[in-house]
């Protein structure tokens, strides 16, 4: 069964190019030169996109690395500054209860 699949899926050959080939001269006719030109057109393109990409890059490998950064804890609070917040809190929280 596998053999017979192949056989019929399988590779094309000359005379299957040359139906191709008869078919696409029929269907496009006097516009296949103008299909060749922008077909070629498409793969200049493609390549000058590819060859972009291959130039950033090689920018980007090129580059020095910048230095790591270096993470610095945030600054303490001092004992004096959390004990006034602490009583800020506490008279602002018995004033809204005896109103």
């Amino acid at each position: 069964m596998q053999h017979t699949l192949a056989v019929i899926f399988g590779m094309p050959g000359w005379a299957e190019f040359v139906l191709l080939a008869a078919l696409g001269v029929l269907i496009f006719g006097k516009r296949l030169p103008e299909v060749g030109r922008s077909i070629g057109k498409g793969i200049v393109e493609f390549k000058k996109g590819l060859g972009g990409i291959e130039d950033d890059i090689d920018k980007a490998g090129s580059r020095p690395a910048p230095p790591p950064r270096i993470e610095q804890p945030p600054p303490a609070a001092s004992t004096t500054d959390t004990a006034q917040s602490q009583a800020t809190s506490t008279d602002n929280s018995t004033s809204e209860h005896t109103v």
